[in-house]
């Protein structure tokens, strides 16, 4: 069975300049080798910057980076961005294969207490992304308090959560991306950043990847850059969903999107 090899980069984000931030992972991407998906954080080309939208880097450009680094990397490789479009503004989890596919999610929940939801157009619908035989499900920050948007359809794996969390909800963050691979019987893997934001505000990071179980399979130290490594067995997680089926006892419920 498929073993999926998955590498979250925790790191401080350079404030609204798309340029510094890809010159920045491109240093930490270069010695990455024999992993199958590499995830960076949520804005990962400016921070979250209410205005970021304004001043982001072109798709195009930032779909070609990841491209590049697919390429080199023989891996999986995405993260969020802020994205200006024709109907406007999008923060946009961009996952990218080696041979070009692009996969694309546009965060459902805007964060109100920051203003998002005036500056940002919100999706409307799931995205699962297939690969080397692993069905991942990418959502973004916020995303992570509304469970049913997440919820387990017998139609994904793994769910991906980046975020731009602050630290004095560091708690909140742990405990629902545990709460989710619970609840949902997935693996679960979050990729905060760290460092201060011109707004004041502190990242911890807390960044986590965590098995079906609950279970910690790997973490890094609060506040510091960091990568985190772990290895997936779709195996384990098919017979611990053999083994102990709670999703056939499952509300159902219509999902709008």
């Amino acid at each position: 069975m498929s073993t999926l090899k998955i590498t979250l980069l925790q790191q401080p984000l350079v404030w609204r300049d798309g340029l510094a931030n890809l010159a920045a992972f491109d240093a930490l991407l270069a010695p990455i080798v024999g992993r199958d998906l590499i995830v960076l954080p949520e804005m990962f080309t400016t921070g979250f910057a209410m205005d970021a939208g304004e001043s982001a880097l072109p798709e195009q450009q930032v779909i070609d980076w990841l491209h590049g680094w697919a390429v080199k990397s023989h891996a999986l490789i995405g993260g969020s961005v802020a994205l200006k479009t024709a109907e406007g503004a999008v923060n946009r989890f961009l996952l990218v294969e080696p041979g070009g596919q692009v996969h694309a999610y546009d965060k459902r929940h805007l964060f109100r207490m920051a203003g998002e939801h005036l500056h940002y157009q919100a999706g409307n619908r799931r995205e699962i992304v297939e690969w080397r035989g692993w069905r991942i499900l990418p959502q973004i920050c916020y995303d992570l308090r509304f469970p049913v948007w997440a919820r387990y359809q017998q139609d994904y794996d793994l769910a991906l959560y980046v975020a731009n969390w602050p630290a004095p909800r560091s708690r909140h963050w742990q405990t629902l991306l545990a709460a989710r691979a619970i609840e949902n019987q997935v693996y679960v893997a979050g990729c905060n950043r760290v460092g201060e934001d011109p707004n004041g505000l502190n990242y911890s990071g807390d960044s986590l990847i965590i098995g079906p179980q609950g279970e910690i399979l790997a973490d890094a130290e609060p506040g510091t850059a960091a990568r985190l490594d772990a290895e997936l067995s779709l195996e384990s997680l098919q017979s611990y969903r053999n083994a102990f089926p709670a999703w056939r006892d499952a509300d159902s419920f219509l999902r709008l999107d």
